[in-house]
């Protein structure tokens, strides 16, 4: 039989991780009235493939190749972050890090990122993302750990979802809904 953990005040139900639950959660904190509160939302294209790709393997272990979720992989990534989920779509910025499988159980990433924006008041700026993320939950929750320029101090949770996954290739478009504290 299985038994619940008490709900501890301040949590969020860690099987509803929607950009909406997160909000509301968000809000209720105290402190947020000191800091500016901005609200992002974004696609990431990650291009295994094809002859300009935006992520290329850099290293793996000599188990990679024999385990089911690819542990030991490492990737470094320059994917473009649009507007809409269309590879043409206009381009706000890139994410630039790498991620690397480390989970022997499930197809778990650790993800060292920045989100570097190129375009409007943001331009310049950057969201700094360090993570686990489980690629094949519907939502996946990536804290940001800091920025620069218009997000210096940055405190904040990036909501990631799945749009389009093609597992022949790799290459993934996935939405991100971004909840920043700043000054």
């Amino acid at each position: 039989m299985m038994t619940m953990a008490p709900q501890v005040h301040g949590q969020i139900n860690p099987e509803d991780q929607s950009p909406k639950v997160v909000e509301l959660w968000l809000k209720k904190l105290g402190h947020v009235k000191h800091k500016k509160l901005t609200k992002l939302h974004f696609y990431f294209h990650d291009t295994l493939s094809g002859n300009n790709p935006t992520a290329v393997e850099v290293a793996q272990a000599n188990i990679t190749s024999k385990s089911p979720t690819l542990f030991g992989i490492v990737n470094v990534m320059d994917d473009p972050l649009t507007v809409g989920p269309e590879p043409a779509s206009k381009i706000v910025g890139f994410a630039q890090g790498f991620y690397a499988s480390a989970s022997q159980q499930d197809v778990g990433l650790l993800m060292t990122l920045n989100f570097v924006f190129t375009d409007g008041k943001y331009n310049g700026s950057t969201l700094s993302i360090l993570g686990q993320n489980h690629v094949f939950h519907n939502y996946r929750e990536l804290p940001i750990l800091g920025g620069s320029g218009v997000f210096r101090l940055a405190r904040g949770i990036a909501t990631a979802k799945t749009y389009a996954f093609n597992a022949t290739t790799g290459d993934a478009i996935v939405e991100y809904h971004v909840i920043v504290m700043h000054y």
